[in-house]
């Protein structure tokens, strides 16, 4: 049984510096912290001295009742611009971290274009494919208000 293609989109926009978003983006070893969605994060390998090649095993809670977890490796970084990963497991495919400064703040824009591998998901794709996509749309809402949270609780 082949996977199931998903291309997703999300845009948030803040009223910080993207040097900011910039760095809470670059540290996801914190986002369990501040992300409720994100349940745990495990360095596998660093990566280089800017973190390129740097896997991770993501743990992920979602608004429907499972997990998913996946490695994600670090394979572009362009600092204050784009971050890219590829991501392998129970999702395989790549995420994209687009930003660019907006007068004060920062415009992020994330795309994720990824095959659904758990069996089940794969089985039912034809029928929960609204269900799926809402559910990531829900996972990125809660990362925007959470991240918005943080922001406001860490401003100096």
């Amino acid at each position: 049984m082949a996977a199931t293609r998903f291309e997703l989109m999300s845009e948030w926009r803040f009223a910080t510096p993207i040097e900011r978003i910039w760095r809470e983006l670059t540290t996801p070893d914190d986002w369990p912290s501040w992300w409720r969605a994100v349940k745990k994060v495990d360095l596998i390998a660093p990566g280089d001295p800017d973190g390129l090649g740097a896997v991770r095993r993501f743990t992920w809670g979602t608004a429907l009742p499972y997990t998913l977890s996946f490695e994600m490796t670090a394979t572009r970084i362009e600092p204050m611009s784009a971050l890219e990963g590829r991501a392998r497991g129970e999702l395989d495919g790549v995420g994209l971290w687009t930003l660019r400064r907006e007068g004060e703040g920062t415009y992020v824009r994330y795309d994720w274009t990824v095959d659904i591998t758990k069996r089940w998901q794969v089985a039912l794709a034809p029928i929960l494919r609204p269900a799926f996509a809402w559910n990531h749309n829900v996972v990125m809402g809660w990362g925007y208000e959470d991240l918005k949270t943080r922001l406001m609780k860490t401003a100096h």
